[in-house]
């Protein structure tokens, strides 16, 4: 069974710069694609970015495109989410998954917590 654990989110001050990370286990992660999703305090949760484990095709929401990268460690199995230029509206829990599409395969993990403050 796939398994997957973030981690790496913190406080920080807008405009800087955090490095979130997924470590994935399991027989079967790398046939799909896995993403980054995040749910901020009284919002839906929603999709940050996402990247095909093998051949690392990437995709990003408009609202981190050209602020986040989305990366994997194929040697680690773990991927990242490189944050820069943070805002306030970044704040939020960020939460690892696979995905087939846009929808999610797993349960939702802990998640980690990333904090903006302005």
């Amino acid at each position: 069974q796939v398994q997957l654990v973030e981690s790496g989110g913190g406080l920080v001050q807008a405009g800087g710069s955090l490095r979130l990370s997924c470590a994935a286990s399991g027989p079967t992660f790398r046939n799909y694609a896995m993403a980054w999703f995040r749910q901020a305090p009284g919002k839906e949760r929603e999709f940050v970015a996402q990247i095909v484990w093998s051949g690392g095709s990437s995709y990003y929401a408009d609202s981190v495109k050209g602020r986040f990268t989305i990366s994997r460690d194929t040697a680690k199995t773990t991927m990242y989410l490189q944050m820069n230029s943070l805002k306030p509206d970044d704040t939020a829990v960020y939460y690892c998954n696979l995905v087939s599409g846009a929808t999610p395969l797993l349960a939702w993990g802990q998640g980690t917590q990333v904090t903006v403050s302005s």
